[in-house]
């Protein structure tokens, strides 16, 4: 299609130049310009055509910082392995942040919790996560001498939470609320990774990603701390608009999580 549209306009320019030769008067210059065009034409079509053999495309993902390097990661490797003509860009933000970009476009898939409304939204399980709260054991220690309960941990410690435009932080605040557990001292902090370090050096007790910490809950770096009423697990997966027509790198990217294990 794109080659014969070439040959039709390389024909009008050359039929436009025959009848307008008594205005260039045979002019190199003119046909130097002209020559150099049609190179130019040809080489991006030879390019155009090499790129569609090749299978390369471009691919928009949004992800948290935090399900990017946990999660997203692994899956990038195998599929740039396989695809590496692909091109990716990466765009992290918060959950919230990730589906405002796919409704307006600018993403083609997003890594994110499962929100409450999927309308036009095309959302693939992927696997749960469960959220805890976890500290140090100096932390935890030097608590109990100041004679706090376990069951009075989470009121009379410094809590770290994500920041309040999270959907994480929403969901922990819903739960708090749910079970009168009224916060007297706590810290906002952007990113679960800082949460996590904060929390290995005692600063206080941080909410977490349970999938993220178990090898410093395995070795006694964090303890988690034991609720009375536990909370809920949740969802994380792919997520996609239903009404625009995935493009040929989303298909394959579709098709490679749902096939990769």
């Amino acid at each position: 299609m794109i080659y014969y549209i070439h040959q039709i306009t390389k024909r009008s320019f050359y039929e436009s130049e025959f009848i307008l030769l008594p205005y260039f008067l045979y002019s190199c210059k003119h046909r130097k310009y002209l020559s150099e065009a049609f190179e130019t034409l040809t080489m991006g079509e030879e390019k155009l055509k090499r790129s569609i053999e090749l299978g390369v495309g471009h691919l928009k993902i949004g992800v948290s910082s935090t399900l990017c390097k946990y999660l997203l990661l692994p899956y990038l490797k195998e599929f740039i392995r396989q695809n590496p003509h692909i091109s990716i860009s990466i765009s992290c933000q918060s959950t919230n942040d990730t589906l405002k970009l796919l409704e307006d476009n600018k993403i083609d898939i997003g890594l994110i919790g499962k929100p409450e409304n999927l309308k036009n939204i095309n959302f693939d399980f992927l696997e749960e996560i469960e959220d805890i709260f976890v500290a140090a054991k100096d932390y935890l220690r030097n608590l109990k001498a100041r004679g706090i309960q376990k069951d009075h941990i989470l009121q009379s410690s410094t809590l770290m939470l994500l920041d309040k435009n999270n959907m994480t932080r929403q969901y922990i605040d819903d739960y708090l609320q749910e079970n009168q557990i009224i916060i007297k001292d706590s810290i906002d902090i952007s990113d679960m990774d800082l949460l996590i370090d904060f929390a290995r050096i005692g600063v206080g007790v941080a909410c977490v990603i349970k999938n993220f910490v178990r090898e410093d809950l395995e070795n006694g770096t964090l303890v988690e701390i034991p609720l009375g009423f536990p909370i809920h697990k949740r969802e994380v997966g792919f997520a996609y608009k239903t009404t625009t027509k995935p493009s040929k790198s989303l298909a394959e990217f579709i098709h490679f999580y749902k096939t990769y294990r």
